[in-house]
This record gives structure tokens, C-alpha cells and sequence, in this order.
């Protein structure tokens, strides 16, 4: 089962970018859809953006669709988010998920998701 970690979050004013790196560990994310959710707090985890596992079709939620931009490196076995233009309501706990099954709809949905990171925190002040 692989395994993946985070990292990247920080504070940062509104306005300013960050990039999310998530690598894999116990095994290969090639052929794995990947992606990033991220939950605000009191609110559910929610679907922020995926790539398929050919790199060539990407996923973005309207709320950061033209700021966010995912990309991949099979062969660092790691998924990057860059964030752009960062707003307040960006702020929460972004998670990487890994997907085998690479149905977007499915994913979206969080259904059967096959890994989890363990979060990294983005904060964003006005």
C-alpha cells in the first residue's frame, strides 16, 4: 500500500503562493490517479484538484480553478499543487490522495480513495 507525505503548508499573506509537494513511499504513484482535497475547519473535507495518471488531463474545483495548477513527476514519484493568488477562504488542512481505480467522479466524491497523507496546513491572513 503506498504511502503518502505532505509538506509545503505555511502561513502566508493573501496574495502570495505556495507549493504542496506530496511524495510516495512503499511503492509507485504511476498508476495511481493523484490529488488534493483540503478541509477548513468545521466544514467536510472537500475536493480541490487531480491528475490523471498519465499527466495528461487535470481536475480543478471552481474555487481555484486559474490560481491552482497540479502537475506530476513519475519519476520523483511525487505530485505538486502549485497555489497562486492565495485567499483566506484557501485556508485549511490539505490532504494528497491517491486513486487506482483514476475515475475523476469517483474521486471527487472521496469514494474508495486507496491512501491519505496526513495533512499539511495552509493559512492564509488578510
Amino acid at each position: 500500500q503506498v504511502q503518502l507525505v505532505e509538506s509545503g503548508g505555511d502561513l502566508v499573506q493573501t496574495g502570495a503562493s505556495l507549493r504542496l509537494s506530496c511524495v510516495g513511499s512503499e511503492g509507485s504513484l504511476s498508476g495511481y490517479m493523484m490529488g488534493w482535497f483540503r478541509q477548513a475547519p468545521g466544514r467536510e473535507r472537500e475536493f480541490v484538484a487531480a491528475i490523471g495518471f498519465m499527466s495528461r488531463t487535470t481536475y480543478y474545483s471552481d474555487s481555484v480553478k486559474g490560481r491552482f495548477s497540479l502537475s506530476r513527476d513519475n519519476a520523483k514519484n511525487a505530485v505538486y499543487l502549485q497555489m497562486n493568488g492565495l485567499k483566506p477562504e484557501d485556508t485549511a488542512v490539505y490532504y494528497c490522495a491517491a486513486d487506482r481505480r483514476r475515475n475523476i467522479g469517483l474521486f471527487r466524491k472521496k469514494i474508495g480513495i486507496d491512501a491519505w497523507g496526513q495533512g499539511t496546513q495552509v493559512t492564509v491572513s488578510s
